[in-house]
């Protein structure tokens, strides 16, 4: 597969492409600081691409935020990633592409998403409303076997509902958070066994 180039563009820990790294694929991981989107160019014969430009400007959750949205500079980097796709498509055989964003504004920009979807369709256990745009085959859901009960705002998923009595959700769920902000793993690797 060392000849299947995969570009993981604004790809971050690199979450989304690992099922490609660890089966060979030629995996490129463009994103700060090694590399800025903004400045990169593709090389020839690209197999496929997966996107995630940040989120933050798009994010419905930014309302507390204390500096205004900046459509503008977001979508510069959403721009490059699709110049990129159609700079790949333009000179090769792009198998397939995917450009992804938590539910939120970019809907606004790009339109409703071939795919949408949350990670406890795919064994994990929170939930985090995502879009993906673009030319793909659509994974297999693999549904946790339990249920997600919460108050709306943190969320556990349980089986048979059973909690012990003592139970209280965490007020701060930082390390979640951050968690979340990755490309799911067990989605991840549906993803590719879908789109090898």
């Amino acid at each position: 597969m060392s000849e299947k180039i995969i570009l993981d563009l604004c790809g971050g820990t690199g979450s989304w492409s690992k099922p490609y790294k660890e089966a060979g694929y030629d995996v490129r991981n463009i994103t700060l600081p090694k590399y800025d989107i903004l400045n990169y160019k593709p090389p020839k014969n690209v197999y496929g691409i997966l996107a995630a430009p940040p989120c933050t400007m798009f994010s419905f959750a930014r309302q507390t935020a204390k500096t205004p949205r900046d459509f503008t500079g977001a979508l510069k980097i959403v721009k490059k990633c699709l110049d990129i796709i159609w700079q790949c498509r333009l000179d090769g055989k792009l198998k397939f592409w995917a450009l992804e964003n938590p539910k939120g504004y970019l809907r606004q920009f790009l339109g409703k998403p071939y795919l949408e979807f949350s990670p406890e369709q795919y064994g994990e256990n929170y939930t985090k409303p995502t879009d993906i745009w673009g030319y793909f085959f659509k994974p297999k859901k693999n549904k946790y076997e339990g249920e997600l009960i919460g108050n709306g705002k943190n969320w556990k998923w349980v089986k048979n509902k059973i909690l012990p009595d003592d139970y209280i959700f965490p007020e701060n769920w930082t390390a979640n958070q951050a968690k979340k902000s990755m490309t799911s793993s067990k989605f991840a690797i549906a993803f590719f066994k879908a789109n090898k």
